[in-house]
């Protein structure tokens, strides 16, 4: 359930709600053009049962650690900053969430380095104790770990909301009763938040899921590498899209589960009166391992990855032309991107207020990998190349389907902000403006937009930041010889020239940084009802 769900539904302009409709279906039929597909297609005899058996356990097994991994260390987190006083506590709030900005395959070609056989860690273990160490990144274990790493902070922001608007009167009560902080933890706190913890879980599954380019960098086979496999090895969108049916099946059962959680927010408090939360002073070893704690997690999921990266691409130059040219690539489609998802999810904010089943409809594009995406587009795509001509077809069809996959994919997340900022709009407002005059058009023009202006900025923040690290769709929608900033550090990544990915990597980091940034500290800042 959307925030903008609490609120009283208030009328929609017919244009709006056809709007919202269409927008809604857009998200919708590339998932529709999958089943299509892997109904009537014809597979590739290459991609056997036990194969795809292997793609699809390797797939359970990754999602299950990282949901493990990344779920313990971030609900964690979150409740050491949220119940705590410990040096650092104000600066870790927000920094906390940074590694978002990171995209995973990053962290894989600086982890892969780092454990390398002739990399630092095991050069310096054999130094100390004389025998090798076989920690090898190229693997299941080593592909969750940095995946979690990665992720964590889906978590830790969803389980920090739940506990910083989790009732105060519960927490002190269990107090009262005698129990220990650790006991109101596990016996009031955290029951309390499971339903946000589930869903922040289930989102880093989602991209777990999701990931391509660092799954693939650290040689384990999931069903996203194999539907990528099986469009540009085999040529075989049929194949690809019996492969993609099985992650729709997970995204389904990971979506409900997300949706499942956001009811859960029936567990907070309902109390409209602030009071600040009963935070624990740590004092000696236990604030030193709180501080460490956090800052491991920071350190493991962005300054150490991105620390050794710079380390690299300083000691290799940039061929500037190709990069320069990348990162324009890449800025155009973020840009053009975030407003095409934008566009959609305010048709859908606005035209559906109050409605679940459209933005239900528009919910299932995040829950789906950008390979998923990429190929219900491909029979389209290639309609499309058949009928205009040239090169204009190829670079033209290819970009248009490239971002129609962006915004079906994207069009929920932005759908999140936008219907929360929505919800500071009641009916009493819209009837104030109709009682002055105004149409409902220029109801929404000129009292619902302004109001909702920083909830699109901040949509668009998401999206873009989304889109910058998105690989596996444009890497099968692209047009040829169009590189962004994500495919050319794959493919110097896959050449072993990692000092040469390192920079197309970091120019990803350092654009998404700003954003999350501004986002994580508007985010570290809020509790419902506080004062400002």
């Amino acid at each position: 359930m959307t925030l903008a769900a609490t609120a009283a539904p208030r009328a929609s302009l017919p244009w709006l709600k056809l709007g919202a409709v269409a927008a809604a279906l857009l998200a919708v039929t590339p998932l529709v053009a999958v089943a299509l597909l892997a109904v009537f297609g014809q597979a590739d005899a290459a991609l056997s049962p036990a194969l795809i058996a292997r793609y699809a356990l390797n797939s359970a097994v990754l999602a299950a650690l990282v949901a493990i991994g990344a779920g313990t260390t971030g609900a964690l987190a979150a409740w050491l900053v949220v119940m705590h006083r410990f040096p650092g506590r104000s600066v870790f709030a927000w920094t906390l969430a940074l590694p978002l900005a990171a995209p995973a395959f990053a962290l894989a070609y600086a982890y892969a380095d780092l454990f390398d056989v002739a990399g630092p860690v095991r050069t310096a273990l054999r130094d100390l104790i004389g025998t090798d160490v076989p920690l090898n990144l190229r693997s299941l274990p080593g592909a969750a770990f940095v995946l979690s790493a990665a992720f964590y902070p889906y978590v830790y922001l969803t389980a920090r909301a739940a506990f910083v608007s989790g009732s105060v009167c519960a927490l002190e009560a269990a107090r009262t009763l005698g129990s220990s902080p650790r006991q109101a933890f596990l016996r009031v706190a955290l029951p309390m938040a499971r339903p946000a913890i589930a869903a922040g879980v289930a989102l880093a599954v989602m991209e777990t899921l999701a990931d391509y380019g660092a799954v693939n960098f650290l040689s384990v086979q999931t069903l996203t590498t194999g539907v990528v496999r099986a469009w540009s090895v085999f040529g075989s969108a049929a194949s690809a899209a019996r492969l993609s049916l099985l992650l729709l099946g997970a995204a389904a059962v990971l979506l409900l589960v997300e949706r499942l959680g956001r009811k859960g927010r029936g567990y907070n408090a309902t109390s409209a009166r602030w009071r600040a939360l009963p935070t624990l002073e740590l004092s000696g070893w236990r604030a030193g391992l709180a501080t460490l704690y956090c800052l491991l997690l920071l350190t493991l999921g962005l300054l150490l990855p991105a620390g050794w990266l710079a380390h690299k691409a300083l000691a290799a130059e940039p061929e500037l032309p190709r990069l320069l040219a990348a990162a324009g690539r890449s800025f155009s489609l973020g840009l053009v991107g975030a407003a095409a998802t934008v566009l959609l999810a305010a048709l859908i904010a606005f035209g559906a207020r109050g409605g679940r089943t459209i933005s239900r409809l528009a919910g299932l594009g995040y829950a789906t990998p950008g390979a998923v995406m990429a190929v219900g587009l491909l029979a389209p795509a290639s309609l499309l190349w058949s009928a205009v001509p040239g090169a204009v077809a190829g670079v033209g069809a290819g970009l248009v389907l490239l971002v129609y996959a962006y915004a079906a994919r994207l069009t929920a997340a932005a759908l999140e902000p936008i219907d929360a900022g929505l919800a500071r709009l009641t009916p009493s407002i819209t009837r104030a403006a109709r009682t002055l005059g105004e149409t409902e058009a220029g109801a929404v023009r000129r009292v619902e937009l302004p109001i909702a202006r920083g909830a699109l900025l901040t949509a668009g923040l998401l999206v873009f930041v989304d889109v910058l690290k998105e690989l596996p769709a444009t890497l099968i929608l692209r047009p040829f010889n169009f590189d962004t900033l994500a495919l050319l550090a794959d493919n110097y990544a896959s050449d072993e020239r990692l000092g040469q990915a390192a920079w197309p990597a970091l120019m990803i980091v350092l654009a998404a940084l700003i954003p999350v940034i501004v986002l994580s500290r508007q985010i570290a800042d809020s509790r419902p009802g506080a004062p400002r």
